[in-house]
């Protein structure tokens, strides 16, 4: 028969089809002998004579492997109980005789049950006859060889087994059980004559290492396997990576423990075969690329895990991502199979990638701690040395760097990623971006641990941030915006390191406040990269006015002022500032924030800040397009006012709420006067607001009553204003408020009557009270209508 498939493609395709048929069969068969044994209740439901009969023989084969077993099961425990407890009873011939009569009998019967059709009884059998195989063997060893050793009597026992198991299959096609007691023996002999042998761990995992290239060898090659049993393919290839995995875990724990590199070379040795393995699997199996991952991984051990007893300190990390390298080039030769290229660059950029967070861990735990220096700020101290390895950390992440670079232009050469669609541009980017932050992180790190002097240490990193800062200028998408962060990054930790001295202070702020505006003002430059040069810009302003001050001898209190001075600077240039002006702003906002904070220690110093912070929204708000800041401005004047008065000992809280009140109802008034549109909440509510509730509160917890009765005079006024001029808020306002002191003065009075009340009265009002609103609930509901429809007629 010719068929255009390769045989072994061909022989996959069948036993995948039979699969499917086989699993589509046992569905309908298991579906049909529930309709069987639904109840005939429903109408129609008859079952015919022959379904029945059917039935009765679908579901024979069930019953008839459950007897199958058990029988299996009973004989296989008469068998050991007869040779565990009787046997002494025998001698030697009827020992010899009753075994080879009882084997031979239960591994020919199968024979002629196969011909016989009998599948399921020749597979319990034969599987009775394999059992009576490796009793035999354990009979041999307790009568013929006592004296041998048990673990080394086990392997070769297990290594005959498997052999004979496997010819006994090979005679006897028809049976699956024989392949996969087979397959299960040959697990045995190499570990077990490993142990019986003492052998040391790197010799333990030779034996490991065989094991799986046997599993390896029969899943790849053995055709006969997988046309008998295809579903016991995939626990061989788990049963072999398993064994590799044990046996490269044995190596890696070996090199980890090796005090010498001469020590450690019969592990390396074992993780080279690891390796070895790893790759021709993923070249012999199609889609096996984790293959080549393992194997990658199992090359980098070995050829770096000899150089660890060595090297000093972290310098072992660098000897492994230098073994990793060979993995990346290997991954863009084109004459490997896919999956041997694609699971060896996995592997060495799993290595890469690891290293370089390693690197970045230690050059961010360097970098945090020269924030030690904001405890004792121009303090004459001298150089710390950073924590951690920096060394070797900025070592590795610059050869991390180095071949990210290398794949970034390496990528749009491999096969498949040539064109727009093959995913190239993508991959070429995030290889740019991690080449850009590890080369920056690098650089930035390489001069910290080396007891350099503070003014070279900062000088060399403000040349590795000036030169991200080009990157970010210069490249686009993901490189630039990685190199835009590095830059200020760069820039804040440089900044913090020159708080040790004043020249430093006043050096770096000024060099780096300059860089700011002036990229801040390059037109060709990524909008987020402008804003962000116009925030710093306006931050290190800030920074140089609060350093000034603190030269001069000002408390922190009085650096708001200038501090200010650079807020006002911010907002003064507006539209001028172009796409910048929302990010100057903004930070401008924020440095005034800081101000205020600095200035909340003095109130009286802290009510100038905030009215000077009020007079400069107010300025801004003159604009069209920041109307906004003057709620601002006014909330600014209105805390300043108050804090002044507080910080003057004054306890009356209509001296903070009447000014503010007044000022409202005169902007309201003249709103309305404009618009007469505007809602009476809109115009007169903030102000009502402001001096009703705060003098409710406080006259609610006043015992004196000249209170009470003035803010009851000044409600009620409010609310015939409301009434009289038809207006929503002060009507409701003033009748809301007038209503509360009433109950407030009452309260007591109504507090006493209430206590000489029977207790059974309240309970019978508030029944009457329920039945009189149910008597009238439609009339009730009409006059909440009506109250609504008056109340929303108000202005």
């Amino acid at each position: 028969m010719d068929m255009p498939l390769p045989p072994a493609q061909e022989l996959a395709l069948i036993d995948r089809e039979l699969a499917q048929l086989d699993a589509r069969r046992s569905h309908l068969l298991a579906r049909r002998e529930w309709l069987l044994r639904m109840p005939a209740s429903g109408p129609g439901w008859v079952v015919p004579a022959a379904a029945s009969a059917r039935a009765r023989e679908a579901s024979a084969p069930s019953a008839q492997n459950v007897l199958l077993t058990l029988g299996a099961v009973l004989l296989a425990v008469a068998a050991l109980a007869f040779t565990l407890v009787s046997w002494g009873s025998l001698g030697i011939a009827g020992r010899s005789a009753v075994l080879a009569v009882v084997t031979a009998a239960a591994l020919a019967a199968p024979a002629l049950l196969l011909r016989r059709g009998l599948r399921s009884t020749a597979e319990s059998v034969a599987a009775l006859g394999l059992l009576l195989t490796a009793l035999d063997a354990y009979a041999v060893h307790a009568v013929a060889a006592p004296e041998a050793e048990g673990l080394g009597y086990a392997a070769g026992a297990a290594a005959v087994l498997a052999a004979a198991w496997a010819g006994y299959g090979r005679l006897l096609r028809g049976l699956a059980v024989a392949p996969v007691a087979a397959v299960a023996a040959v697990q045995l002999p190499l570990p077990l004559a490993a142990l019986a042998a003492a052998a040391e761990p790197v010799g333990l995992g030779w034996a490991l290492l065989a094991t799986a290239a046997l599993d390896g060898a029969l899943a790849a090659f053995g055709a006969g396997l997988r046309a008998r049993v295809a579903q016991l393919v995939p626990v061989v290839w788990a049963l072999g990576a398993t064994w590799a995995a044990g046996a490269l875990l044995t190596a890696v724990a070996e090199l980890s423990a090796a005090g010498s590199a001469g020590g450690a070379a019969g592990a390396a040795l074992l993780a080279a075969a690891c390796a070895g393995l790893g790759v021709a699997v993923a070249w012999r199996v199609p889609g096996a690329w984790p293959a080549a991952v393992a194997g990658g991984l199992a090359a980098v051990a070995a050829l770096g895990g000899p150089l660890r007893p060595e090297l000093p300190g972290a310098w072992p990390v660098v000897a492994l991502v230098l073994s990793a390298l060979p993995l990346l080039g290997a991954a863009s030769v084109a004459a490997l199979p896919a999956g041997v290229r694609r699971g060896l660059g996995v592997a060495g950029a799993g290595v890469a990638a690891v290293a370089a967070a390693w690197g970045l861990a230690v050059a961010g735990a360097a970098a945090v701690a020269r924030a030690a220096v904001l405890g004792q700020v121009w303090a004459p101290t001298a150089p710390a040395e950073p924590y951690g390895p920096v060394a070797a950390a900025a070592v590795c992440l610059l050869v991390v760097a180095g071949a990210a670079r290398w794949a970034v232009r390496l990528l749009p050469l491999l096969p498949g990623r040539g064109g727009p669609e093959g995913g190239a541009a993508p991959a070429a980017g995030g290889a740019g971006a991690v080449a850009v932050v590890c080369g920056w992180a690098g650089l930035f790190t390489a001069p910290l641990g080396h007891g350099l002097p503070v003014a070279v240490v900062l000088a060399a990193q403000l040349a590795v941030t000036a030169g991200a800062a080009v990157g970010a200028l210069r490249w686009a998408d993901r490189p630039g915006s990685a190199a835009g962060v590095c830059a200020a990054l760069g820039a804040l930790d440089v900044s913090v390191a020159a708080l040790d001295g004043r020249l430093a202070t006043f050096a770096v702020c000024g060099l780096l406040g300059g860089a700011c505006a002036a990229v801040a003002a390059r037109r060709g430059a990524a909008p987020a990269v402008r804003a962000g040069a116009a925030a710093g810009a306006v931050g290190y302003a800030a920074t140089t006015a609060a350093a000034l001050a603190a030269l001069a001898g000002l408390a922190l209190a009085w650096w708001s002022l200038p501090l200010l001075a650079v807020a006002a600077a911010a907002a003064v240039p507006g539209p001028r500032l172009g796409s910048v002006r929302v990010a100057a702003e903004a930070a401008g906002a924020a440095v005034a924030g800081l101000a205020l904070l600095a200035a909340a220690g003095e109130p009286p110093l802290l009510a100038t800040a905030c009215a000077l912070a009020g007079v400069v929204c107010a300025g801004a708000a003159v604009r069209a397009d920041r109307r906004a800041l003057g709620w601002a401005a006014a909330a600014l004047g209105v805390a300043a006012a108050w804090i002044r008065l507080w910080a003057s000992g004054v306890a009356l809280v209509e001296a903070y709420t009447l000014p503010v009140t007044a000022a409202a109802l005169a902007v309201g008034f003249l709103r309305r006067r404009g618009d007469r549109a505007a809602s009476s909440w809109a115009a007169y509510g903030p102000g009502l607001a402001a001096t009703l509730l705060p003098s409710l509160a406080a006259a609610w917890g006043d015992p004196h009553w000249l209170r009470p009765l003035l803010l009851g005079l000044a409600a009620l006024g409010v609310t015939l204003a409301g009434a009289r001029w038809r207006l929503q808020a002060p009507l409701l306002l003033g009748g809301g408020c007038l209503a509360a002191v009433a109950l407030h003065e009452l309260a007591p009075y109504v507090v006493q009557v209430a206590g000489m009340l029977p207790r059974w009265l309240p309970p019978a009002l508030a029944g009457l009270l329920l039945l009189a609103v149910g008597a009238t609930y439609e009339r009730r509901l009409r006059d909440v209508r009506r109250l609504r429809e008056a109340l929303g007629r108000l202005g």
